[in-house]
């Protein structure tokens, strides 16, 4: 089964081929500017030449569903959507930070916790297992202080993302790792992705939605009657 992985939730703009689990391709880049809409096509594009297959020959689309950029998960949604639609085949989603901790399972974490940058001290945020990857605490939005994850200070934990940066500067975890060049990437979404295509745990194309987590925070529309 040839499935098309999107992932666009952070300044990685990221797409993947996979054969069932084998990788036939990955195009991604890390860009400050988040290029998602410039960028995302064109990564397809690419993505198909170098797996040697059509976009007819896809049979699936995955998405990082978010949390992250807001901005970039209406792009990644609205091209999953279109393929889905064009070529009727099925939309999964997975949770973006289930791709970030991917890479690291079973290296003697105890803990893995991914950090994606929001506002100030703000941070996405969830808690997963070191070895399974089971989620332990849900994903939600998280002020940090010197007190923030202090449950966990006498574990060994590591932390992943670009939130990591700011929170490892004011957390008191002597055991803690950071690692802050890690984005969400296409390529993990594979072993999610053949779970839920197993169990045909699908999204409803028409009324998928992102995982924003918060409301975006834009330039307030004006009522009607304020026209």
């Amino acid at each position: 089964m040839k499935i098309l992985y999107l992932e666009t939730s952070s300044k990685n703009c990221s797409v993947a081929i996979s054969d069932n689990k084998k990788l036939l391709c990955l195009t991604e880049e890390v860009s400050e500017n988040y290029k998602q809409s410039e960028s995302l096509h064109t990564f397809v594009e690419w993505a198909l030449e170098g797996a040697e297959i059509s976009l007819k020959d896809i049979e699936a689309v995955s998405l990082g569903r978010g949390p992250g950029s807001y901005t970039g998960l209406r792009i990644g949604a609205s091209s999953a959507k279109g393929f889905c639609y064009g070529l009727k085949i099925p939309l999964i989603a997975i949770n973006s930070m289930e791709s970030m901790i991917e890479p690291f399972l079973g290296e003697n974490y105890e803990f893995i916790i991914p950090l994606i940058d929001a506002r100030r001290m703000e941070v996405y945020t969830a808690v997963y297992d070191g070895k399974t990857g089971q989620e332990l605490s849900g994903t939600e939005a998280k002020i940090l202080d010197e007190s923030s994850f202090q449950e966990f200070k006498d574990k060994k934990i590591l932390f992943v993302g670009d939130g990591a940066r700011k929170s490892k500067e004011i957390l008191q975890l002597p055991n803690a790792d950071f690692n802050e060049e890690v984005y969400p990437s296409a390529q993990y979404l594979i072993r999610k992705s053949i779970e839920k295509i197993d169990k045909k745990e699908f999204e409803d194309v028409a009324y998928f939605e992102p995982f924003y987590l918060k409301d975006f925070h834009g330039v307030k529309k004006k009522n009607k009657s304020e026209e």
